[in-house]
């Protein structure tokens, strides 16, 4: 049986937020403004961030859908996409976003253990507060989404996920507010 049957096998994160509409409203409207909205860092790298986050904590649907999203933009190799959940050094990122994403890996699994030292190493990287700031945002956007998808059920599939990335990158996350109705 499914945790919630009435979702069915093949939930999607659309039925998901029409459970609690507005409130789904407001999630997307969140997902725009982090994502999508000004910052150091570029679309590509925040969507590299989430997909990095959703591998970390196996969430299938979030993994699928954002690594493939992150493959998408030119600035983000897809080869290291690829290869970052079994080894983030040697995937072959630049040496500027790898500090970033091992921040986002210590605040996923272990956030009490953050330090001084590392913010330092995403300052000494060449990165500024705020684009410290906007990753964190990412990264507990994506815990929330990881674990808001997992409990529903929702996993999708390699096709399905070909599909979403691209559609997400050419238009956001505010399309899918018209889906909710509100």
């Amino acid at each position: 049986m499914a945790t919630f049957p009435s979702l069915g096998d093949k939930a999607t994160v659309p039925d998901i937020l029409k459970m609690s509409p507005h409130a789904g409203k407001a999630l997307l409207e969140m997902h725009e403004a982090i994502m999508r909205a000004p910052s150091a860092l570029t679309p590509g790298e925040r969507e590299l961030i989430s997909a990095y986050v959703s591998g970390l904590n196996k969430c299938q649907y979030c993994y699928g859908v954002h690594s493939q999203t992150a493959k998408a933009y030119d600035d983000i190799p897809s080869a290291a996409v690829d290869k970052m959940m079994d080894n983030l050094e040697t995937a072959g990122f630049d040496d500027k976003i790898k500090p970033i994403l091992r921040f986002a890996r210590k605040l996923t699994e272990t956030p009490s253990s953050i330090t001084d030292a590392d913010a330092r190493a995403v300052y000494d990287a060449g990165w500024d507060e705020k684009a410290l700031h906007d990753a964190v945002m990412v990264v507990c956007c994506f815990n929330f989404m990881n674990r808001l998808l997992d409990a529903h059920g929702v996993h999708g599939n390699d096709a399905m996920y070909r599909e979403r990335g691209p559609m997400l990158k050419q238009y956001g996350y505010l399309p899918l507010i018209r889906m909710l109705r509100v």
